[in-house]
């Protein structure tokens, strides 16, 4: 590996270890709400991420599913502590040994976001979703990645459906409310922002979108 290379890793290792506690404080599909923060122009992604299994793969055995639970929660620990190296090892561990663990594709795609690799965190974000349907959280984990790659319309159509699972999450108001506004949509964008600003008074990021949608 030649010294640029070295140091690119070494910097994407340390913005990691530094954005991980307020990207992964609740990586876990219940009752979660979390920060991604702000999104940044999508980096080079490496050659190859783990894979969901399909439906019609081999079912997982009761003891693979109990190992990958375990190694999901230490997951869910490592990356709250900011050691997110170590957590996404964990977590592909636990995909490996379960396909079907919402919890640990959701971590894992937590995780890729961070690093701006959107792709793949869109991609675990779905399997996330597809296992728990009625759950906002990996819909919006989606719909930012998609707002981090300029696929607007794709983000707003998953708000649109987070906000039905979950209408008091004032983070999805406030996400869908920005992308409304990359839209050109300033009345949805304009009742998206009033709604995070009455859920959470103290949304910056709301309250200044209000001012500029007119609200």
């Amino acid at each position: 590996m030649t010294n640029s290379h070295s140091a690119a890793a070494l910097r994407t290792r340390h913005c990691l270890r530094l954005l991980a506690p307020a990207l992964l404080l609740a990586a876990v599909l219940s009752g979660c709400s979390f920060d991604l923060g702000s999104l940044m122009p999508e980096k080079e992604k490496p050659q190859e991420a783990p894979k969901a299994a399909t439906a019609t793969e081999t079912p997982v055995s009761p003891a693979s599913v109990t190992e990958a639970q375990t190694l999901t929660a230490r997951g869910q620990t490592l990356a709250k502590s900011g050691q997110t190296a170590e957590a996404l090892e964990t977590f592909n561990r636990a995909v490996a040994l379960d396909p079907y663990n919402a919890q640990a594709l959701y971590g894992r795609a937590l995780i890729y976001q961070a690093s701006n690799q959107h792709e793949f965190a869109i991609a675990d974000f779905s399997a996330a979703s597809g296992l728990n349907p009625q759950k906002a959280e990996p819909l919006l984990g989606r719909a930012n990645s998609y707002l981090a790659i300029g696929k607007v319309k794709e983000a707003a159509l998953d708000l649109d459906e987070a906000s039905e699972a979950d209408p008091h999450n004032a983070q999805v108001w406030t996400a869908r409310g920005l992308a409304y506004e990359r839209l050109g949509d300033k009345a949805k964008a304009a009742a998206s922002y009033t709604k995070a600003v009455g859920l959470r008074p103290r949304d910056d990021a709301a309250r200044s979108g209000l001012a500029r949608v007119g609200g």
